[in-house]
């Protein structure tokens, strides 16, 4: 193929453009993101079952769902919560890689099923099923400058007029309101309801009646009589607009013709349709919305398509009204990107000073060079083809392949340039002959890097994913340099290289020659003294192996490594039974510390009472903190792990509440916070207050743990709660239906949805509740009254009681069995895979019967833990046998891979002193390493083999060939390692990902060069002797390179 392309230089050419101009089209096409889709696709059905108990609520809609839910493709795992709202969500995760539409018509089919052994009032409000993510994606804030709007002014022009517009942009999977619309609120007073015999259910009964829409249908509608001339709709009654109107309801007719209206017995205004949540925006009152990313979209998309609907919908706002976000995780996506862009032309720039020092002529430092941009946009061509996208994996994946594309470039033009100074030929014969000699060497690199990486696109799962964007990206550049240097490179060099190019002797390059030919000499001399005396260095070989295997086993395991994303959180939690009006003064002091004492590195802080993670409740707050910009928080103690610290421990001066400050995770769709997931589960039976226990006392344990911090459940703590026992027998001697009394409770207590009125245009609902003073205390439950079949209005104390009790707000379950989640974080220093051993270890000392099960991206670490070791020998082994084929040899093999150990110890030594993890982007640098050793190794043994096949003894063979090689192996080696430094020294947006992949790869580029140099030589020579027995025949040599590498002294 080589020597097509040199007699056709111009088709070279044409080849080259071609590809270049297709990456060009390719990076205009292609989307950006972060990821790519990792986490895997989730779909929750969310159900509401008005006035219902925690306890009541899972019993009756939670586990009737769950019960259905078998038979499901690829299902991973489900998670459930019921709440004291009466609140239900069940969200079921499925295997990466599911088609999340066939998810959502299988989850819909099955819950057909259960859907009509529902209660009829959650039937009634709906039950919903949806593709979403659990993470928020973004939080927007509203403000006023008009301080005659209030929160609820706010919030219900919010959900009347912005909320379902976002709701219907593409991409975006959940919306949340931190607020609520106006609803018409008919507050009851129990005296007046007994003054006139009347009931709650005689009211919402009136309401259901007079507030409705009546379809009268239709004057001379066909079939009508022969001749008629008329035709007209007909309207009739309809829905009331107005608080007047429901004043107005009668309710009732007296026997002397008086009249009993709806404001007779209630209070009738506009108030808001729920009052559990209460928003502020750097202590300004304010409504919000949390958007959650749909599964499998893009998340820059999203968010920019968001912005524009908010642009859109602007002039429209009342006066004074103003957005902001005071979340956003997609700001950290942008500078992402472009730290990794940035941190590519470093490297690019680094490469090419690289080869500039070792070749010494511009010229030929170009031939490399050109090969760069060749690669890399034919790159993203492939990538668009495959349906990828520019995120910070593949580009991660180009810087790492940026020293690898070069290589076999420089490889050509070395070659070439040495035969033109030994042989004294022309650069066009040079060139014919170089590329007969190394031809099979090129093809052998490319083989063995991307026997390398290949295996890690048939992995599966979120780990397979990431891996899947490596593999794809660097065995498509690997291959795409192969051809370049045998068809682009080769016309390069015959048009750039001149014979008068080659090593200096004068100035800066002839000193450094002069350095680099007496290093060589005593490089030769060492690898003569070690293959003469192979036993001792077998031995010395087998201890390094030894502390490299010590050293691998003491790695801390993680799966991502964390990110400084420019946002963080800060939950709130106070004893139960605790008030709104009390939560919000602690969410005062939070706020008080994030905008004084952190000032310099917050910008904004959204804070929500009412809604946390852990659960809705008067007792839980929220706290969205936007940072500053990363260029302004360059010092370590700017960088959000340390904020998060410093909150912590200022927090712990609350002694009023729990406050946890944590920064989200690297993925987003895997969790919303750092740290470890997991849920405690009673698999024996043991009862809501045994497992109450249990988790106790495992907090207690994790607390004195140095390993843990922050350890908290991600649940409410039980609340108490006053349980009315109804006498039924006695009821019913009074003649007292059952049904009435829940009836009256349900209302008064719990609020009841009637129907829905007309407000300015738009829907709203209609809500029958107790007015504020007959709710508030036990004694006031026992005033309320029920008609009996007499007529007469019977009191609640007459046939009930009541008693304090303790009960959830909120019940967890897993994977169908009652569970607590447990949420936290490994203590500084420790690794997400010690903390979490750490935890397993405290489980096992639980009371038999409770269990531990992980989830979210603890799911996934544990999943990734298990695949690494497989993926290793795996690649390893397909390196071997790609090997064998290529060169019909057993031997070549053996001698190749056992340089691995060496770069696996500088990865590994490396990862330790930075206190890094072995994580997925660990794993991706030690196979990285483990390629471009493999790579060294072929170098060296390629060029022995051929010159013991000649005739040379195997210790003159191993000599030569590693003295004719250093200077290529030193000079892609080096180029390779300067392009990964800037992913090692990264300190922006990103940089923890950075550090993660480049810290090791740079640590194995430096044993595996500098060690493996010496040892090659060695098992090329032990290797040959175990499989040979004796040295062969002469033969013919492939690569005749029967003279000395010229001096340049």
């Amino acid at each position: 193929m080589a020597h097509f392309f040199i007699a056709r230089p111009v088709f070279a050419w044409v080849l080259a453009i071609l590809v270049m101009l297709a990456g060009v089209i390719a990076i205009i096409l292609l989307p950006i993101a972060q990821y790519p889709t990792i986490a895997p696709p989730a779909i929750q059905i969310s159900a509401t079952y008005p006035g219902a108990s925690a306890k009541t609520a899972e019993d009756s809609v939670t586990q009737v769902i769950e019960q259905q839910m078998n038979g499901l493709d690829n299902l991973l795992y489900m998670s459930s919560t019921s709440d004291s709202f009466g609140n239900i969500t069940t969200t079921l995760t499925f295997a990466a890689g599911t088609d999340p539409d066939i998810a959502q018509v299988q989850v819909q089919n099955k819950l057909s099923a259960a859907t009509p052994l529902l209660p009829l009032e959650v039937q009634n409000q709906g039950v919903r099923v949806e593709k979403a993510s659990n993470s928020i994606l973004m939080v927007i804030g509203f403000v006023s400058d008009d301080p005659s709007l209030d929160n609820s002014d706010i919030s219900d022009y919010i959900a009347s007029n912005v909320l379902d517009p976002l709701s219907r942009v593409d991409g975006v999977g959940q919306t949340q309101l931190f607020g609520a619309e106006y609803a018409m609120r008919i507050w009851l007073n129990p005296y007046q309801l007994e003054n006139f015999d009347l009931m709650p259910s005689d009211v919402v009964a009136a309401i259901e009646e007079q507030n409705a829409q009546v379809s009268a249908g239709q004057l001379g509608a066909a079939p009508a009589a022969r001749g008629q001339q008329l035709n007209a709709t007909i309207t009739a009654q309809s829905r009331l607009q107005s608080v007047e109107q429901f004043k107005k309801i009668l309710l009732k007719v007296n026997p002397d013709g008086s009249q009993v209206l709806m404001a007779d017995v209630a209070e009738v205004q506009l108030g808001s349709a729920s009052y559990q949540t209460d928003s502020s925006y750097n202590k300004q009152p304010a409504s919000g919305i949390s958007i959650a990313l749909a599964t499998g979209k893009n998340a820059l998309e999203t968010a920019n398509a968001v912005r524009a609907k908010l642009t859109e919908l602007q002039p429209f706002f009342p006066e004074g009204i103003k957005v902001v976000y005071p979340y956003d995780t997609t700001p950290f996506i942008k500078i992402s990107i472009e730290e990794v862009v940035k941190t590519l032309l470093e490297a690019v720039f680094l490469v090419f000073l690289v080869m500039l020092l070792f070749l010494q002529s511009l010229r030929a430092t170009l031939i490399p060079t050109i090969a760069v941009p060749v690669v890399v946009l034919g790159t993203f061509a492939v990538l668009l083809i495959l349906g990828y996208s520019i995120n910070t994996l593949t580009m991660f994946a180009l810087v790492l392949a940026i020293g690898l594309l070069v290589d076999d470039a420089i490889v050509v033009v070395e070659n070439v340039e040495r035969i033109m100074e030994e042989e004294g030929l022309e650069p066009r014969e040079a060139t014919e002959k170089s590329m007969h000699e190394i031809t099979s060497a090129l093809i052998g690199i490319g083989m063995v890097l991307c026997a390398v990486f290949i295996p890690m696109a048939f992995f599966a799962g979120s780990t397979g994913a990431i891996y899947r964007q490596f593999s794809i990206t660097i065995v498509t550049a690997v291959a795409l340099s192969v051809l370049v240097a045998i068809i682009l490179t080769p016309t390069l060099c015959i048009s750039l290289l001149k014979t008068t190019d080659g090593h200096k002797d004068t100035g800066f390059a002839g000193w450094f020659n002069r350095h680099f030919n007496n290093a060589t000499d005593k490089y030769t001399k060492a690898v003569t003294f070690i293959t003469h005396r192979s036993v001792r260095f077998l031995l010395i070989y087998l201890g390094i192996g030894a502390v490299m295997a010590m050293l691998f086993l003491r790695l801390p395991s993680g799966f991502l490594p964390d990110e400084d994303q420019g946002v963080m959180m800060s939950m709130v939690q106070l004893p139960s039974g605790s008030t709104q009006e009390q939560t919000l003064e602690i969410l005062d002091q939070v706020e008080d510390y994030f905008l004084e004492e952190e000032k310099k590195n917050v910008k904004s802080v959204f804070s929500v009472a009412g809604f946390s993670f852990a659960g809705s409740g008067a007792n839980t707050g929220m706290m969205f903190v936007s940072l500053t910009d990363w260029d302004k928080r360059t010092s370590d103690n700017d960088k959000v792990n340390a904020i998060v610290r410093r909150a912590m421990m200022a927090f712990t001066q609350i002694p009023e509440a729990l406050i946890f400050a944590f920064a989200p995770p690297a993925i987003m769709e895997l969790g919303n916070a750092t740290g470890f997931d997991m849920f405690l589960q009673d698999r024996a039976g043991l009862g809501h207050e045994k497992m109450i226990e249990a988790r106790n006392q495992l907090l207690g344990m994790a607390a004195q743990n140095p390993k843990l911090t922050a350890v908290r459940p991600n649940g409410l703590d039980d609340t108490p709660q006053y349980h009315l026992n109804i006498d039924q027998l006695k009821a019913r001697a009074l003649g007292v239906s059952i049904n009435d009394i829940n009836s009256t409770l349900g209302t008064a207590l719990g609020s009841r949805y009637v129907n829905d009125f007309v407000d300015r245009g738009r829907v709203k609902q209609v809500y029958v509740q107790a007015n504020t003073p007959y709710r508030m205390n036990p004694e006031d439950i026992m005033e309320w009254k029920v008609r009996n079949s007499e007529g007469q209005m019977v009191a609640m104390r007459v046939f009930s009681e009541g008693e304090w009790t303790y009960g959830s707000p909120r019940l967890e379950r897993y994977n169908g069995i009652s569970a607590m989640e447990i949420l936290g974080e490994p203590a500084p220093g420790v690794s997400t895979g010690d903390a979490m051993l750490e935890m397993e270890n405290i489980v096992s000392q639980l009371p038999a019967g409770v269990g531990l099960e992980w989830t979210g991206m603890s799911y996934q670490e544990r999943i990734s833990s298990g695949q690494a070791p497989m993926l290793y020998a795996l690649s390893i082994l397909i390196v071997f046998l790609c090997l064998a084929a290529l060169y019909e040899s057993w031997a070549v093999p053996f001698s190749v891979i056992l340089i691995i150990p060496l770069g696996i110890l500088g990865a590994v030594t490396a990862t330790l002193l930075f206190n890094l993890d072995n994580d997925v982007y660990f794993q991706v640098g030690l196979l990285t390493t483990i390629g471009l050793a493999s790579k060294n190794a072929i170098m060296i043994v390629e060029f022995a083999k051929s010159y013991h096949e000649a005739g040379e003894d195997m210790f003159k063979a191993a000599i030569h060939a590693a003295k004719i090689r250093l200077r290529p192996i030193l000079m892609t080696s080096l180029a390779f390692g300067m392009g990964v430094i800037p992913l090692a020294t990264s300190n922006g947006a990103g940089s923890g990902a950075q550090n993660a992949v480049g810290t090791g790869v740079v640590g194995g580029v430096l044993t595996a060069t500098f060690l493996g140099i010496f040892f090659v030589p060695l098992f090329f020579v032990v290797v040959t002797r175990v499989f040979q027995g004796k040295d062969p025949e002469p033969d013919t040599l492939p690569i005749t390179p029967d003279k000395e590498e010229p001096r340049h002294d």
